[in-house]
């Protein structure tokens, strides 16, 4: 994206005094266009428009590694998130909550970033200090069925009171889960009583879920040691199962293997998931490695929505509908790359688990760890918790699904899958936008 900040925004207030510092030092072509804004004050339609376009700025930078680091950068968003929603700076008591459902309560400032937050969380839980790196928060949407929606991982930069209260629903909740999708560190981990406590609840949730695929066997196993208690032994035979760990995202639409075929993707492992159903067929899984993804980007256009007056509006015109797609580049065979499109409201959110697989397995090729991934603030300090409170036992598991079919790999080769023909992306997107792979490999046909 190559945009500016408004001269309007550089020359009034503390944030246009940070908008025209990150405009000399990144340079007005670096920067998206940031939401302007109004001497006046806001109606209230206004100030949700206004924060419509700061979440999509905020989801929008978040890709870029160089702004994401930027202290400036951080401070200049967290100052417009308080603003925008004229939250004046005071203690809150917020609601944080584990992957069982389990409320934590936490006493924070409205003006506290994620990392903050999360530091509260850890220490109402007794979680040490050096495993705090190994968690994330996550701004979720609880469906009518109890289930929860993925909206975004929050960023460092966010002000989590701000980006949850700003919505105005009750739907949406802050969730603690695991932010590494290698389970050898794991290990790590269940060394520590609280972090053992907090994978075992969220494994056991993410299987009745159905998110983990089991048999009935695998499943009568589980339970069998969940009845012995033996939390460990559960997680060793729950990381063999296929999709431990992974992160379910919505329903939505892929051209793979065959134009608007509905799908279901999943996150982890180092691979997207794909299943889906062709008609007349079972259930079957398709697999991307990300070491085979040679590029990816995120675009988004505004589709063109029906006037009283029969015609159309334009995308300049009226509140269309925001349509979102990631697309990435595969290594089919050894000489044959591909595009492949994936059509969701939650493209932003996948882009940032592909580019966080990226960035372990990089940590991990160059010997390093994810201990050192969590950047802690010059001067910043842990705030230990005066009550503590204990990870709840999850119940024992219930009986399996048995509407839940089993399903089959859609191929052992995907250069034998017969794609239809997936032209490059549609070009009104810049060079910039498109995310390098450094975890890219070459592979030979053998490998497929």
């Amino acid at each position: 994206m190559h945009f500016s900040i408004p001269e309007t925004e550089s020359r009034s207030g503390d944030s246009g005094g940070s908008a025209y510092v990150l405009r000399k030092e990144y340079g007005a072509n670096v920067l998206p266009a940031f939401p302007p804004k109004k001497l006046f004050s806001l109606t209230p339609a206004e100030v949700e428009q206004r924060r419509e376009q700061l979440e999509k700025y905020m989801q929008a930078v978040r890709q870029d590694p160089l702004l994401g680091s930027s202290e400036t950068f951080n401070s200049f968003l967290r100052r417009a998130q308080q603003e925008t929603q004229q939250v004046p700076t005071e203690e809150v008591s917020l609601e944080v909550l584990l992957s069982n459902g389990q409320k934590v309560l936490v006493n924070v400032l409205t003006s506290d970033q994620t990392e903050d937050v999360l530091e509260a969380v850890a220490a109402k839980l007794d979680l040490p200090d050096d495993l705090i790196g190994y968690f994330s928060l996550f701004l979720v949407r609880e469906r009518e069925d109890g289930a929860f929606s993925f909206v975004r991982k929050l960023q460092e930069f966010e002000l989590p009171y701000v980006s949850v209260t700003s919505l105005r629903s009750q739907e949406y909740k802050i969730v603690l889960r695991k932010s590494y999708w290698d389970s050898a560190y794991d290990d790590d981990v269940m060394e520590n009583r609280v972090g053992l406590n907090l994978l075992y609840a969220q494994t056991v949730s993410d299987i009745e879920r159905g998110w983990i695929l089991v048999t009935k066997e695998q499943h009568r196993q589980l339970k069998s040691l969940q009845e012995k208690v033996s939390k460990k032994e559960f997680l060793r035979l729950a990381q063999t199962l296929r999709h431990y760990g992974y992160l379910r995202f919505d329903a939505c639409v892929a051209d793979f293997p065959e134009k608007d075929c509905p799908v279901v993707v999943s996150a982890g492992n180092s691979e997207l998931s794909l299943q889906l159903r062709l008609p007349g067929q079972q259930l079957r899984e398709g697999s991307f490695r990300v070491t085979r993804m040679r590029c990816w980007r995120v675009t988004s256009s505004v589709s063109k929505v029906p006037l009283p007056s029969g015609g159309t509006s334009s995308p300049g015109r009226g509140r269309g509908e925001v349509r979102l797609e990631l697309a990435f580049e595969y290594l089919m065979s050894k000489d044959r790359l591909q595009w492949v499109t994936i059509t969701s409201p939650q493209a932003i959110m996948m882009s940032i688990c592909l580019q966080s697989m990226v960035d372990e397995l990089m940590v991990k090729k160059s010997g390093g760890s994810i201990r050192k991934m969590l950047r802690r603030r010059v001067g910043g300090t842990l705030r230990r918790s005066d009550s503590q409170q204990a990870v709840k036992s999850p119940p024992l598991l219930e009986s399996p699904d048995a509407s839940r079919e089993s399903m089959v790999k859609l191929s052992s080769k995907l250069s034998a899958v017969s794609l239809r023909g997936i032209g490059s992306p549609s070009t009104d997107a810049s060079a910039s936008d498109v995310h390098g792979n450094f975890a890219f490999e070459g592979i030979g046909d053998e490998d497929l």
